[in-house]
Order: structure tokens, then C-alpha cells, then sequence
């Protein structure tokens, strides 16, 4: 029973060629060893009380044991000890025995082990059925942290630097079960970033309330993005509730790092915007609706891991219970599947994405629009979509048909659309030939400067290998930009 329950989530071989346990220590600290030794009869007296006197001869002449016994001696009964035991507690026939031990790997002999025999021997029963081990939090270069070596972190200063949120955000991203990992100061000050995101989503949806109501979901009212958001939020829900079930604590944080921040912020905060600004008061009330719906619950399963900032929030929003800690947990809702609505939509997302990659890579600002022609089948998904595209894909219209002429225009294609630009409409052809030929002369100029050195047999024979092909590999680089200027540079002539 001890091994089959250890092995469900970690390594037998942890368990093999175990050694008798000496209990006794040598400490200033601990529970001192309960047997006092005979100086008359040499015999050993063990009482659960202090002896006086020897239970064997009568004598008084003993002597306690001046060991202490070992640390885990007293943390092998914690399970139970901590609830009343010996006596038959309230507690005790409660909370005993309970499911779920969470621990790192280098205890498992010194206290899961001693945990499990000590419970079956003063209890009868096992204290948990499923233990969980995780790994160690080392430093950054993979040592294990230690006195001698000085490299320990303080968590106290770390949480007044980037709060006890974000390090413990930190520490449950990426992570996987029974795997070490590097304490990295970088990837706590992202997980500060986050908090920094939840507040700042925060403070757009109060901004834009009109009570403190908590406002019901009204599906006759639901726009297009609407659908889109609620299905990919119940989804999350799903997901987020199966990996927690399977311990997968990582893949949960990671899910729910995506869906908000991707999501929600950079998507349908953005699209929301619109709406709440409009005088159509129904259309703006149910994107409050859903903002509050969508948001409330995303906190609630982040709640685990970012307890503080999650409960702050959520007492701030319309909300019905006392606490977030003790509010039901997000459940999946068949209701709120919109497959076909969400596939659409991410199709007007793929094109708003494309057209905005491809006027980033010419160098494009925002201020400057364009007409979008759009060559598809899907005509009815982007005919909804119109109004998206022409605000997030900075479009002056959009026209939507089964083809179109692509001389002269940009073309950029999804898996649903074929999308063309009007080159004239998004370049100053002169302004941008000049920009063009001057990178083309610097890159030249370094490619000289490149093949120089390389050519210099002196360099090449006496430089580390390691220098030699990184001088090789920008090199590499360089001509690979020569050729894309070049090619741009070719397009843009024909097109003048």
C-alpha cells in the first residue's frame, strides 16, 4: 500500500533498498528519547511519563537517554497529531484521513514514507491516498540552493519587490510535475506584468459600468465577438478544471495566462470598445454583460494561484457571494458552445492579423489607411466583420467579392481569405525607395566588412572557433537582408 500509493505519481525506485531508520540524534532541540537506563541492574525503562525510578529493580539510580529523537519522528505523526490525537476528536474523524499530500521529491523516504507506516500503526488507516511530487526550485545557474553557497533567495524581499502574487504565479508557470526548475528573477517580473494586465482590464470595465448590478446574459442580444469570447472562455473553463483534476498545474496556468491576456485584453476589450462608446445602450449593457461574466470568471480560476490580487478584483466588480475564495467554481456550460461562431470569427481574426503583419514588416503606421479587398467564399462571415477589419486592420473600407485584380496590390493570404492591398494606397513609393536603398548601401557596407575579416587567413588561423563562426554566421545574415532589400527594392520599381 505505502509503495502503490507513492508510485502513482513518482519513481519506485525511490523506494528501493531502504535502511533501518536510527531514530536517536544528537541536538540541543527536539523530543528527547523517552528510556532512562538502570545503573544497578542495567536493564531499560521506556515510559510515556518521566520515570523516577527503575521498573525493573526498584532503583533510582537511572539515567534518560540524552538523545534527541530525529525531526521526522515528530513530523511522521503530523497528519493526525495536529487534529486532537490521541483522543477521538471532532477533527480527527473529520479532516482524517485526507486525499492529497503535495511534496518534493528529496523527502519522500525521510516523510512520506515514515508519514504512511506511522498513520497505519496509530491509526489503522493511510493519512492520504495520492501523493503529488513536485521539484525543486534551484537558482539560477541549476544549483540547489544552500548556505554554504550563499545563492538562496529570500522570498520576503522578492514579494516586496514584485508582490507575493506574481512569485507565486512565477513559480507555477511552466512547471511539471516530480521536474526541478531555475529560479529566475526575469520570469517574476513578467508574472508582474500580468497582475499589471488584470488590473489595468480591471479598471476598463469599471470605467465603463454603469452600477453595481450584477448585469444577466441576455443571448438573444449577443453579438458575433460575444459568442466568440463566452466559447473560448468555457472552453478554458474545461481545460483549466481537467488539468487542475490531473495535477497539471503548468498546463492549467499557462491556459489561463493565454486566454487573458491574448484574449480578452488584446481582443475583446479592444473590440468592446466600440460598442461601449456607441449610443446603442442594449448593444453596450450586453457587452458589459459578458465583459463582467467572462471576467469575474477567469479571476475565479486564477484564483489558486494569484489568491490576492484575484480577491481584490472581484470584491471591486458586480458580483454576488462574500468572497471569491469561497464563491462555486467555474463549471463548463453547454449553452455557451457557439462552435460555428467562433470559427468565424477567427477567421475575420486571421485577416486583421495577416493585413496588420504585412503593413508592419513595409512599415506602415496606423495613421495611414487603406482600402481591403477581400477574395473568398466565406462572403456572409466577413460581411459581419466589415466594421472589425476596418478599425483593427486600419482600413478605410473593405470590399468583399470571389476575386480581384492583384496587380499593383499587396496580397496577403488565410486559410479563408485572399486579401489585396492597393500598393499606391499604402506606400510613398519615392520616400520608400530611398529608405530601401539606403539600408541596401549599409548592408552592403557590412557584408564588406564581413568578408574582409573572413578573407584575413591571419583572423581566420588565430581567433577562437567560436568567433570565426559567429563572423561567419552574420555574414550569413547579412546577405540574406542584401536579398530581401533587393527583392523589395525590384517590386516597388515595377510598380512605379
Amino acid at each position: 500500500l505505502l509503495c502503490g500509493t507513492i508510485i502513482r505519481l513518482a519513481n519506485p525506485a525511490w523506494l528501493e533498498n531502504i535502511r533501518d531508520w536510527c531514530i536517536s540524534r544528537q541536538l540541543w532541540w527536539g523530543h528527547r528519547i523517552p528510556a532512562w537506563y538502570c545503573a544497578d541492574c542495567g536493564e531499560i525503562t521506556v515510559s510515556k511519563e518521566d520515570a523516577h525510578c527503575c521498573a525493573h529493580c526498584g532503583s533510582k539510580n537511572i539515567t534518560q537517554d540524552p538523545d534527541t529523537l530525529d525531526t521526522w519522528f515528530s513530523s511522521a505523526l503530523w497528519p493526525f497529531s495536529t487534529l486532537g490525537w490521541p483522543e477521538e476528536t471532532a477533527d480527527l474523524r473529520h479532516y482524517y484521513p485526507t486525499n492529497t499530500l503535495v511534496t518534493g521529491y528529496d523527502i519522500i523516504p525521510f516523510w512520506v514514507m515514515r508519514m504512511m507506516f506511522s498513520g497505519i500503526e496509530q491509526t489503522g488507516e493511510v493519512p492520504f491516498d495520492t501523493v503529488l511530487i513536485h521539484g525543486l526550485v534551484r537558482d539560477s545557474q541549476g544549483r540547489k540552493m544552500s548556505k554554504s553557497l550563499g545563492n538562496g533567495v529570500d522570498p520576503l524581499e522578492v514579494i516586496d519587490k514584485f508582490g507575493a502574487d506574481a512569485l507565486r504565479f512565477s513559480l507555477a508557470t511552466g512547471n511539471s510535475p516530480g521536474n526541478d526548475m531555475r529560479y529566475i528573477e526575469e520570469r517574476v517580473e513578467s508574472s508582474r506584468n500580468f497582475a499589471n494586465k488584470l488590473w489595468n482590464a480591471a479598471r476598463f470595465i469599471l470605467m465603463n459600468l454603469k452600477s453595481d448590478e450584477v448585469l444577466p446574459l441576455e443571448p438573444d442580444n449577443f453579438a458575433l465577438e460575444d459568442k466568440w469570447i463566452l466559447s473560448k472562455y468555457n472552453a478554458v473553463v474545461k481545460d483549466v478544471t481537467e488539468n487542475l483534476e490531473k495535477y497539471e498545474l503548468g498546463m492549467a496556468v499557462q491556459k489561463l495566462y493565454d486566454f487573458i491576456w491574448d484574449v480578452f485584453c488584446d481582443w475583446y476589450i479592444e473590440i468592446c470598445k466600440s460598442r461601449l462608446n456607441g449610443d446603442d445602450e442594449k448593444a453596450a449593457d450586453t457587452a458589459r454583460a459578458v465583459l463582467i461574466y467572462v471576467f469575474t470568471g477567469a479571476l475565479a480560476l486564477l484564483h489558486p494561484f494569484m489568491p490576492f490580487i484575484t480577491e481584490e478584483i472581484w470584491q471591486s466588480l458586480p458580483h454576488k457571494g462574500e468572497a471569491l475564495m469561497v464563491t462555486d467554481w467555474p463549471k463548463f456550460d453547454t449553452s455557451l458552445e457557439f462552435a460555428a461562431e467562433e470559427e468565424d470569427f477567427e477567421k475575420i481574426m486571421a485577416v486583421i492579423k495577416a493585413v496588420r503583419n504585412r503593413r508592419a514588416e513595409m512599415n506602415v503606421p496606423p495613421s495611414k489607411k487603406a482600402k481591403v479587398c477581400i477574395a473568398t467564399k466565406f462572403k456572409d462571415t466577413f460581411s459581419r466583420g466589415t466594421a472589425y477589419i476596418c478599425r483593427l486592420a486600419y482600413a478605410s473600407d473593405v470590399e468583399i467579392g470571389d476575386s480581384f485584380d492583384s496587380e499593383g496590390a499587396v496580397r496577403v493570404i488565410t486559410d479563408a481569405a485572399t486579401v489585396f492591398m492597393p500598393m499606391r494606397e499604402l506606400v510613398d513609393f519615392t520616400a520608400e525607395l530611398e529608405r530601401l536603398k539606403k539600408e541596401l548601401k549599409k548592408a552592403n557596407d557590412d557584408k564588406e566588412f564581413f568578408e574582409k575579416k573572413l578573407n584575413n587567413q591571419g583572423f581566420v588561423a588565430k581567433a577562437p572557433a567560436a568567433v570565426v563562426e559567429q563572423q561567419r554566421e552574420s555574414l550569413k545574415k547579412v546577405l540574406e537582408k542584401i536579398a530581401m532589400l533587393e527583392n523589395s527594392i525590384a517590386e516597388i520599381e515595377k510598380s512605379v
